[in-house]
């Protein structure tokens, strides 16, 4: 088998991982946890990327190693809750070692019930690895508790209420996570101070330098970038902290530089727009009218 090691191994299905990890077969076909210390890969066929069809909870005690995902790497040393969804590349530290559990959820195990829309308003299936949940002691008794009920029902002859029961755990995990998300950010708010104080200068130079007639307009995935996070967890973060996603606070400086460029220079309306990096004038003139009650005209005229 010749490795590729720039093409990740898509893995279609959760029994094709047990047996790629040489576990025995799931007890579902559709969902599965697994027991991290009882993998076995083989590391002459592994190939370091994988791209698995489903989606992944894991749950990493402190121990050596990193997980990769994306351009980041997260290392375990702490421990903590990573999520991925289906369709992510991921990438493995092939010397660590990995105390833990992970669950495996196949889209297919939750369809037709509500779980299969609102799992994916959990905005935390797309942060990177380096902004994993740390769990505090009591934080970890309840997600393991969890994770040991789902656990005994899969253990449990399968009936015609084992899936209502276990996609009942599921969401509880889900939404407890959500909760020590938002716990997570309030306990961090000084470094997440700090990181709002860095993207208001970073937003301040884009324009300062007139990136914006080169460039554009500024993204939510050119600030997150320069932040070094993923765009959910800013606009999360930036939620949490100010009530105002990355977009919001990106058209409140638009807002502020273009009253700016209004005030104190003889630029048309259209010049302001192009200079702020809009393609067309019109949709400078929606926006200021949206988040101001006023044309730019009108707003100039009225200094005037």
């Amino acid at each position: 088998m010749e490795k590729k090691d720039n093409v990740p191994l898509k893995i279609s299905s959760i029994s094709e991982l047990h047996d790629l990890l040489q576990l025995p077969k799931p007890l579902h076909p559709l969902v599965s946890l697994v027991d991290n210390t009882k993998m076995n890969i083989n590391k002459e066929f592994l190939i370091k990327s994988f791209l698995f069809n489903f989606y992944k909870i894991s749950y990493k005690y402190s121990t050596v190693g990193k997980m990769g995902y994306g351009q980041g790497y997260y290392d375990f040393n702490e421990g903590g809750m990573m999520f991925t969804a289906p369709g992510q590349v991921l990438s493995v530290d092939m010397n660590a070692e990995y105390c833990g559990h992970t669950l495996l959820i196949h889209p297919d195990f939750l369809r037709s019930y509500p779980l299969a829309k609102t799992i994916k308003n959990f905005g935390f299936f797309s942060y990177d690895t380096n902004e994993a949940l740390h769990l505090s002691d009591q934080e970890k008794t309840i997600m393991t508790g969890l994770l040991d009920s789902i656990q005994n029902e899969l253990n449990t002859a399968i009936d015609e209420v084992s899936q209502d029961v276990i996609i009942s755990y599921i969401e509880v995990l889900l939404n407890y996570s959500n909760r020590f998300y938002k716990r997570q950010f309030i306990t961090r708010k000084a470094v997440n101070n700090d990181l709002l104080t860095k993207m208001e200068t970073i937003l301040e130079n884009y324009f300062n330098q007139e990136e914006t007639l080169q460039k554009g307009l500024p993204t939510v995935e050119y600030l997150s970038s320069s932040l070094h996070l993923s765009p959910h967890y800013l606009s999360d973060m930036l939620r949490n902290l100010t009530g105002q996603n990355a977009q919001q606070h990106i058209h409140e400086k638009l807002i502020e530089k273009a009253k700016e460029y209004l005030t104190s220079t003889n630029f048309s309306v259209s010049e302001v727009a192009y200079a702020l990096g809009f393609e067309h004038p019109q949709s400078f003139n929606k926006l200021f009218k949206k988040k101001t009650d006023k044309t730019p005209l009108s707003y100039r005229q009225s200094f005037n």
